[in-house]
Parts: C-alpha cells; structure tokens; sequence
C-alpha cells in the first residue's frame, strides 16, 4: 500500500482551484459536491486543500511549488508525480462511499471498476447504513460487549444473513433482528489451512473469515501479505501462543506448509 485512502470532511471548507476548462469544472463539480467552498483565489486563506488544472507543465509545477510551500496538499490533474493526495473513483451510495484508487496509475482503471461496482452495489446500501447509525444505541444496549457486537453485526451483513445488503429485505429488517431474543453469538475457534502464500488463492470464505477474526494465531511461515487481509485492529499472535482458554471472540488458527 503506497497511499493511505481517507475520507475528508469538507463541508464548509475552502478549497483552492487553479485552472480552466473541463479538468477545472470536473474538480470544482466533485468538491461542490463534497460540500467543499470552492475558491480561484490563491491567496485564500485557511484553505484545507489545493486543486491545480493547468494544461501547460511548467506553470502547474510552478503552481504547485508555490501552494505546498504554504503547507497545502495539492492535488495537479494528470500528473500524480507533483500530488500529495489523488482523488479516486467513487461509488455514491450516501452515507456509503466506495472509493478506488490506482495511486495515479490509471484513471480509466479506476473508472472502469467503478461502472463495475455501479452495476453490483444495490441502492437500499445508504438506507441500511443510515437504519444502522440510528440503531445504533439498541445495538449496543443488545450485546454491550464490544467484540459480541461486532459478531453478531458480522453475522448478520454474511451472504444469507438477516441484514445481507446484497439481498431483499423487508423494511422492518433491522427491527427484525435486533427483536430476535434467540440471538446468540459464540466464540468461535476456525482453522485456515492455506493451499497457496498468494492472497489471490484465498477462498472466498478464508477472505471474508480474515475481515471479521478478532484475534489470529499464524505460523510463521504465513506471508504478511495475506495477514494484511485482516482487520487492523485484529491481534496477531505466532501459533506457538495460542491458547483455547483465552478465546473470547472468533479467532483463526492459520497455517502454511
């Protein structure tokens, strides 16, 4: 990962753009549409990023030289070796926001894997993440455990589950299963036995299993790139410590011969 993808809340604030033209109204319509002020003036202050359209490379160069020494992130169209941030793709489904980015590589990638998520991605997803903030403090009420919350969130959005964002549900879903006084949510112990160091030979199952664990035992001989599959605020731990005894959520046993 040679870029750390994050969501910036510009409601309100200043953004600088420099340039005219269609790359200019294409950045001004996409941070207008983030809530952004959008301003021509370089001078403005307390700007929170900088946009520059230029066509001519040495006066987008120039511009951008003269932006970053004011401590401004600068984004330069169609040159991601001048960018301290690229804007990627975006999949809007508000407040649901999927964003793909190829580091500056390739816009035309990024675009074409988002006309392929747009056909994917139902449009019920914002209305069931709003439906999920609102619920919020009953979700909580119901399984005031942190790690039980998150499983039995886990298990409800899993392909089949009772809030599967892929599927057609009822209206009253999430009342359904918040009112589900049968709910139990286990810890649970499940071994991966990985055929392949390549993350690309996961299975569907070991892939999805390594974005829920809460805690994961590997051997040593497991590839970094295939723990970096898992949650960032999974516990790791070498095989060698593991023990049942301590097992409170859904914990992976991984091994690679």
């Amino acid at each position: 990962m040679n870029q750390l993808p994050v969501f910036v809340n510009l409601r309100g604030r200043k953004v600088i753009l420099i340039g005219t033209g269609e790359m200019a109204d294409a950045k001004r319509r996409l941070y207008e549409r983030a809530g952004a002020d959008v301003t021509d003036d370089e001078a403005a202050k307390d700007a929170a990023l900088a946009v520059i359209a230029l066509e001519e490379d040495m006066q987008a160069l120039a511009a951008a030289q003269r932006l970053k020494a004011r401590g401004l992130l600068v984004n330069v169209v169609d040159r991601p070796a001048l960018c301290d941030y690229t804007t990627p793709a975006i999949v809007d489904r508000d407040p649901v926001l999927i964003a793909i980015g190829t580091g500056g590589a390739s816009a035309g990638l990024a675009k074409a894997l988002r006309q392929r998520l747009e056909r994917l991605i139902p449009e019920s997803l914002g209305p069931l993440a709003d439906s999920l903030l609102a619920a919020r403090d009953r979700i909580k009420e119901r399984w005031p455990d942190g790690a039980s919350r998150r499983r039995a969130i886990d298990a409800a959005l899993d392909p089949g589950g009772e809030l599967d964002p892929f599927a057609d549900k009822p209206v009253d879903a999430l009342d359904i299963w918040l009112g589900d006084a049968g709910q139990t949510v286990a810890a649970q112990v499940i071994d991966v036995n990985l055929v392949s160091g390549d993350p690309d030979d996961l299975t569907i199952r070991q892939a999805r299993l390594l974005g829920q664990a809460d805690a994961i035992f590997a051997q040593s001989s497991v590839p970094e790139e295939i723990l970096n599959r898992a949650r960032a605020d999974a516990q790791r731990f070498d095989l060698s410590m593991f023990d049942t005894t301590k097992v409170t959520g859904l914990t992976l046993v991984i091994r690679y011969n």
